[in-house]
């Protein structure tokens, strides 16, 4: 059997796109060539073709590498799984996975519907409630004027966090501690689309709760995030020493496993596979969940790698159980050619 053939889906046209990059040329370096063929697509070259285009563009033969990872340019053909490297917009919202689902393909992490119900805020909270999973008190706001400030006020006091409905990587994300503030936090939001979410700011220790698995899926160590700035914004997370990860997180044992229980619940609630990164608020009270995110990012300063590595799992092998995970359940769990 000949090698399976990868194409790493990354770039886009998101507000991330440039942590899209980091990721997916970090997925590239951890794929073995011994064992893959692989080809480093950008979204943006692909968007508005039609879906049955996509497979034949995911392995075209392409010599602009203007904005690209270095990569070894493959013949045209079917690849056999794509591992998504994209953060935000199209990527994670389900777009993409329904495409890849229309023709076929296999993929890495969640489907159409977990990834839709993650990246919206607002649905994912709903559910949260409906399962019994604690998150702290929350407003939806549509782009109204400044009417919506006067509502959010009504229900949740300040100090408070205003953020876009469907973003990540904390973009477009304000901490409110004035009522003067909360309609340019508003405004701020709106940018990044007509729906927002103010929710109450809990102090505590922040933690998130990295998963791995299908219908089996578990959880990794527990990350501790302590950000030198004080607030775990774009630049903390993504410029190197800036933020303190420690693993295990320093929080109680029942504080753990309560965390630990929320993270699976979380993931299962959603209907996520593959890969999740659930973030979280432990108060000396409860454990809180903020958001699930369902292609977390796998950059040189990102948590789940960080986390896979404190529990004995390289970055390769990593990459490796994701791809497992994309075929799982297929005929053959491999590569649909025999060479």
């Amino acid at each position: 059997m000949g090698k399976l053939r990868v194409a790493v889906l990354t770039g886009g046209t998101s507000s991330e796109r440039e942590v899209c990059w980091m990721s997916g040329r970090k997925v590239m370096g951890a794929l073995d060539p011994a064992r893959y063929e692989a080809r480093c697509v950008d979204l943006a070259a692909i968007t508005g073709e039609r879906a049955a285009d996509l497979a034949r563009l995911l392995f075209s033969r392409n010599d602009d590498t203007h904005d690209r990872p270095s990569e070894e340019t493959s013949p045209d053909g079917m690849p056999d799984v794509v591992f998504i490297a994209l953060h935000g917009g199209m990527g994670e919202n389900g777009t993409v996975q329904g495409l890849l689902e229309l023709i076929g393909l296999p993929y890495t992490g969640s489907g159409v519907l977990a990834s839709a119900l993650a990246m919206n805020k607002i649905m994912a909270k709903k559910i949260f409630e409906r399962e019994g999973i604690p998150t702290p008190k929350w407003v939806p706001v549509r782009r109204s004027g400044s009417a919506a400030a006067e509502a959010v006020l009504e229900r949740i006091c300040l100090p408070c966090i205003v953020k876009p409905a469907c973003e990540g990587s904390t973009i477009g994300v304000t901490i409110v501690k004035t009522e003067a503030d909360l309609e340019e936090a508003l405004d701020t939001a709106f940018d990044y689309g007509p729906e927002a979410v103010v929710e109450e700011f809990l102090e505590g220790t922040e933690i998130t709760g990295p998963v791995v698995g299908n219908d089996d899926a578990r959880a990794l160590p527990l990350v501790e995030i302590v950000p030198g700035s004080g607030f775990y914004d774009y630049k903390a997370k993504y410029t190197p020493g800036a933020t303190e990860e420690i693993v295990p997180a320093r929080v109680p044992e029942a504080t753990a496993a309560r965390a630990r229980e929320l993270t699976l619940r979380a993931h299962h609630a959603l209907g996520c596979r593959g890969i999740s990164r659930v973030d979280m608020i432990a108060t000396p009270t409860e454990v809180y969940v903020l958001e699930v995110n369902t292609i977390p990012g796998l950059t040189d300063t990102s948590l789940v790698p960080r986390a896979a590595e404190a529990e004995g799992t390289s970055f390769p092998e990593l990459v490796n159980r994701l791809i497992e995970l994309a075929l799982e359940g297929r005929p053959g769990g491999g590569p649909r050619r025999a060479s």
